[in-house]
């Protein structure tokens, strides 16, 4: 089809002058590839330029004629009289010739003949096409019309009135149309055609969709054209299965059809599904991919989803054969590197059936370091594989698996090195490990959220303890409150909110439950910390709280009560009242700006039902003004210290106590206001738990302190 595309693109750019010359080059040719001449033919017929170019489509017939007959050849003479606009004998001729040969002994032959203009000769443009749609008008036949109204069944037919009654698929009540308005408007489909049975029939397209899904698919493509997923849904989706089931269908329906041989499946959801003009084995669309050379990386990729999607094809002798020659042709290349290697030798381990391959052992024994490997294969199975032989032959197993249990990206890789580090038995460095991780969870918020929902379901771990939880549940928080202004968090923080407000609230309900009423209390400060925690979800807090915990609901009324009280100030630095100003600012001016053109953005794209930008974008709205509200109502209380406020004497806001635990450590914290803690930096919140336990301590005072004693050895002024 080597003229195809120029004639699409002169059509796309109308480029009439252009069309025409390569119109007159083409018909001075030698002979015709049936297929080109169709699908050229098609896409003038639907152009602005079809009106034009019907005084020039008869110069294609001295081609044509030389045309074996056949279905194309019919097809071309169709497309030839549907474009035509000069109307000459010669084309009458011909047209009334094909249509006698092939319907003479119809029913009313000649009336047909008569309304398509062919008695007369004088206008006659689609003659063809009209006589077979009239030829298909039936009572219970389907046709489709052009104009939007979709599939629709032919109730009744008049020769007499020259009218048909139908009923379409998206226009309410029964519809009469004249001949002149159907030859312009309806196209005959056939009973078995994919919209005559969604429209006609659709408890059966259902029933075979569930049935055989891949023959349903192959029926839309092969009547409806290519189709991407998207486009599928829309022509299947409650129209033949209900969109409650279609998630769960699709996905199965997706992995029949990948496999089909009639039906190449696209690489990107954009491009369409196509069906193939004759089945192509699994073995040759390897092969083809093959004979491109694709550099390593792909290769592996490619071959690997292969064998894992098609395992069938290795019964195949000749196939295997030439699989293994191409894997051990690779590894003679220069450029492949270390990681290319192991992978080549995964698969001749695998394509040979052998149990150990010594080349496998070579190369785990001689990298440097596992990560580096683990990191630079794409395959998770042999990321797996790569762990195994390594924890088989390597001296240096558990130092390797302790270093990548965090930062390794994939939760079955970190289940599969946290099972064999506590098989063999590494309590204490498992419990650093995963003290560093509740304290600092910023660091790595995959991870933590891994582990934090394994201490949900799992007892023998680590941390699984009623402490232990209570531990990573304050880091739950604090990992919320660090990361909910982060872009590139944004997935992370719906799954922690999701997490919190499953099920009621359940796991909130089942810590307060937990912990103590000061653990609690803890709770609730952490999480109003998090901006991003509605009013609503901190009442929540509250409430459960007081439930699980009366004393707390009793001191809180007691302090409501005491009006004038300094429970009721916030103490902050300079800095930190300058801090929360500026956030207001941002939020009152910037943010809420910004949120108010993301709502009307996502207002545009429409059907606000199913719009999920448009929800949460109104979603953003409601937590940036909780957040304005909460921040301006803390602001009314806040209160900078001077100097003056400061007392030494005591532990109180405004000290820096330097402390010393059991084991003789010396660590210093300094007691500030909520806006300016910094846990890193050893700075806390008055408010926070360890902050209270520390308060009104003097010089010589012991406090318990999780699980430690800390005595005070010095107390001095932060100003």
């Amino acid at each position: 089809m080597g003229y195809l595309k120029d004639f699409q693109t002169h059509i796309a750019n109308h480029d009439y002058p252009s069309f025409l010359k390569l119109w007159e080059e083409y018909c001075s040719g030698d002979e015709l590839e049936a297929e080109e001449v169709c699908e050229i033919l098609r896409a003038v017929k639907s152009s602005d330029i079809a009106e034009l170019f019907g005084r020039h489509v008869d110069r294609i017939l001295p081609l044509w004629q030389k045309m074996p007959e056949d279905n194309l050849s019919r097809e071309v003479l169709k497309l030839i009289i549907d474009i035509q606009t000069i109307n000459s004998e010669a084309l009458a001729e011909l047209a009334y010739s094909y249509l006698k040969n092939r319907y003479s002994d119809q029913k009313y032959f000649n009336d047909k003949i008569r309304l398509i203009g062919l008695r007369g000769r004088e206008k006659f443009q689609g003659a063809i096409s009209n006589y077979e749609l009239l030829s298909h008008m039936d009572k219970g036949k389907y046709v489709f019309h052009t104009g939007g109204w979709g599939a629709g069944e032919i109730v009744d037919v008049s020769l007499v009135r020259e009218q048909l009654t139908l009923e379409f698929d998206y226009v309410p009540g029964r519809k009469e149309l004249s001949f002149a308005t159907a030859f312009k408007t309806l196209v005959p489909i056939p009973d078995d055609h994919f919209l005559a049975l969604r429209f006609g029939n659709p408890d059966l397209l259902e029933k075979k969709a569930k049935e055989d899904a891949g023959e349903v698919i192959r029926m839309l493509l092969r009547d409806m054209g290519p189709k991407t997923a998207a486009e599928i849904k829309d022509e299947l989706c409650d129209l033949v299965i209900p969109a409650a089931e279609w998630t769960r269908w699709w996905q199965n329906t997706r992995g029949k059809i990948k496999k089909d041989t009639m039906i190449e499946t696209p690489e990107s959801l954009r491009e369409p599904f196509r069906l193939r003009k004759s089945e192509l084995s699994h073995e040759e669309r390897l092969q083809r991919v093959l004979e491109n050379k694709p550099d390593a990386n792909t290769l592996i990729q490619m071959v690997y989803t292969f064998l894992r999607d098609f395992p069938e094809t290795l019964k195949n002798a000749e196939f295997k054969a030439t699989l293994l020659g191409k894997m051990s042709e690779m590894l003679s290349f220069k450029e492949i590197s270390p990681a290319q290697q192991l992978q080549i030798h995964f698969f001749l381990q695998d394509l040979n059936n052998a149990k150990e391959l010594p080349a496998i052992n070579e190369l785990i024994q001689s990298f440097e370091s596992i990560e580096k490997i683990i990191d630079s294969i794409e395959v998770l199975s042999f990321k797996k594989r790569v762990l195994v032989e390594a924890r088989k032959l390597r001296a240096d197993w558990k130092e390797s698996f302790l270093d990548l249990l965090f930062k390794i990206g994939q939760a079955p890789l970190r289940d599969y090195i946290l099972a064999e580090l506590i098989s063999a038995e590494t309590d204490d460095e498992l419990k650093k490990k995963f003290q560093d991780l509740y304290t600092h969870p910023a660091r790595h918020p995959e991870a933590f959220m891994w582990y934090f929902q394994k201490l949900q379901t799992q007892k023998a771990i680590p941390f699984s303890d009623k402490q232990g939880k209570i531990r990573f549940f304050e880091g739950l928080l604090i990992l919320l409150s660090q990361i909910e202004n982060n872009p590139e968090q944004r997935e992370m923080v719906k799954k922690i909110h999701a997490l919190l407000s499953g099920d009621r609230f359940a796991i909130v309900r089942q810590m307060m439950a937990a912990g103590s009423a000061e653990d609690a209390k803890e709770f609730i400060l952490l999480a109003s910390k998090s901006h991003s925690l509605s009013d609503h979800d901190q009442k929540i807090f509250q409430s459960l709280a007081e439930v699980a915990h009366p004393s707390i609901s009793k001191s809180r009324k007691k302090q409501e009560s005491s009006s004038g009280s300094d429970e009721h100030i916030i103490w902050t630095t300079h800095e930190g009242y300058l801090k929360l100003q500026q956030r207001i600012q941002q939020i009152a001016t910037v943010e809420t700006i910004e949120n108010a053109k993301e709502i009307e953005v996502a207002r545009s794209h429409g059907d606000l039902r199913e719009n999920a930008e448009f929800k949460a974008a109104l979603e953003k709205r409601d937590r940036l003004q909780s957040e304005l509200k909460m921040l301006s109502d803390q602001l009314n209380s806040a209160r900078v210290f001077t100097k003056e406020d400061i007392i030494t004497s005591e532990v109180g806001v405004g000290t820096v106590v330097e402390c010393k635990n059991k084991s003789g450590k010396t660590i210093a914290y300094t007691l500030l206001g909520p806006w300016d803690a910094d846990p890193e930096k050893n700075i806390l919140s008055f408010q926070s738990k360890l902050a209270q336990a520390l308060k009104g301590k003097k010089v010589g005072d012991t406090s318990p302190v999780q699980g430690d004693e800390l005595t005070i050895i010095s107390i001095r002024s932060y100003l």
